[in-house]
């Protein structure tokens, strides 16, 4: 797969649609991303599933880019928004 995430940090959260939780993760470490647990400032990018809850809260505090579910299919596949 292209490494489209090569380098950046992303951190999913609520719950999606088109991913469980594990699959959101490979398919981050898959493109050379990191998927991390928790949001802080070296965050890239916050995926915000439904019923999201702190994790969102603190990407706003921190202006971390939160992205959609639609966003974050459109930056796996080019590594960008």
């Amino acid at each position: 797969l292209p490494q489209t995430l090569a380098g950046k940090t992303v951190v999913v959260t609520g719950s999606l649609e088109g991913y469980s939780r594990d699959s959101a993760k490979e398919a981050i470490i898959e493109r050379g991303g990191k998927a991390a647990g928790s949001v802080s400032k070296k965050t890239d990018y916050v995926v915000i599933g439904a019923n999201a809850g702190s994790k969102a809260a603190k990407a706003e505090e921190l202006g971390i880019p939160m992205l959609s579910e639609t966003h974050f299919a459109q930056l796996l596949a080019t590594g960008t928004i």
